[in-house]
């Protein structure tokens, strides 16, 4: 069988075009993009990646996890974390709220991590290897479009401070990836995983879309009530005290 790899790069080419083609990231590359849309999609980043890596460290050991993790090289809640203090200020917690969209998409990483960690391999390939392709290009766009300092400001996330070269890191990345000790059925379990996490990603930057051509911030500010990104356990806790017994680019 085909190194695996392979196999994601082969299997998941259709949505990777997909992905490519939204109209949100389309928009992104020619510069046509309003700040508060862009707050909106670092703000599912931030959700994202946060329970990403939450299962990450948990599997850290898991043998069909161990070799890809590289909390230093590629982590990105740290980063996203300035971003959002950046756009929000210091009490951006209190602000900010997880569409329905990216609350699906951190329940499925959260799924997985809990019961089919060695899926997680096809979240991080999906995320991690599309962040090192792109994040260059995106941040000179965002800092040109956006007006943003040259030195950073709102744009930690697509940097990545301890990769000196990102091809090299990511040939490494897929190297690893290809030692995995997977059997065949195993392998097409990730590449139909990662086909679910470009789905997952484009629902989310549909959502931001219309959320930011609807100009809806203000009205979702001035909600009592608000989504959080939380775990699937806490979910399933919550639903049983109401009703009582019975949390995207192929490289």
């Amino acid at each position: 069988m085909a190194d695996l790899s392979e196999l994601l790069k082969e299997g998941t080419k259709e949505a990777h075009d997909r992905a490519e083609n939204t109209q949100f990231v389309k928009d992104f590359l020619k510069g046509n993009i309003r700040k508060e849309l862009f707050k909106l999609a670092t703000t599912a980043l931030y959700f994202t990646y946060s329970a990403l890596e939450e299962e990450m460290d948990s599997n850290k050991d898991h043998p069909a996890f161990a070799p890809l993790y590289f909390p230093m090289e590629l982590h990105r809640k740290e980063a996203l974390t300035k971003d959002m203090e950046y756009f929000f200020g210091e009490d951006w917690e209190k602000q900010v709220k997880c569409s329905e969209a990216t609350r699906k998409y951190v329940e499925r990483i959260h799924y997985v991590g809990q019961h089919e960690p060695e899926l997680l391999v096809a979240h991080a390939y999906t995320r991690y290897m599309g962040d090192l392709s792109g994040g260059q290009v995106l941040k000179k766009v965002a800092q040109r479009a956006l007006k943003l300092p040259s030195t950073g400001e709102g744009t930690q996330f697509y940097l990545f401070e301890n990769v000196d070269n990102a091809q090299q890191f990511k040939q490494f990345y897929r190297a690893r990836m290809n030692a995995l000790d997977l059997n065949p059925k195993t392998k097409e379990k990730i590449v139909e995983e990662a086909n679910k996490a470009f789905e997952y990603n484009m629902q989310v930057l549909r959502r931001a879309r219309q959320k930011g051509a609807s100009d809806s911030m203000s009205q979702s500010r001035a909600a009592p009530n608000r989504h959080r990104c939380i775990r699937t356990d806490e979910l399933q806790l919550a639903r049983e005290k109401v009703k009582g017994p019975n949390r995207p680019q192929r490289a």
